[in-house]
């Protein structure tokens, strides 16, 4: 299992696990935006550790829909 992940990370390092590298990237930075924005507004209303909780599971649940239509290479 270890050794899937490592492979997995020397693919994804080396720019050969996407097909489109470009578009991984992007969505990755929509959802960590989403979760900074999420963060921030619930940080406002609330602690700290709340904005923490709201950023990491909106952004975890941004994920799967953003990359649902990745290609692996």
């Amino acid at each position: 299992m270890l050794e899937m992940v490592m492979n997995s990370a020397r693919q994804f390092f080396a720019g050969t696990l996407f097909k489109d590298n470009k578009a991984a990237i992007r969505q990755l930075m929509i959802a960590a935006a989403l979760g900074v924005v999420a963060g921030v507004l619930v940080g406002l209303v609330a602690p700290v550790w709340a904005g923490a909780i709201a950023a990491g599971a909106v952004s975890g649940a941004a994920l799967p829909v953003l990359y649902k239509d990745l290609k692996y290479a």
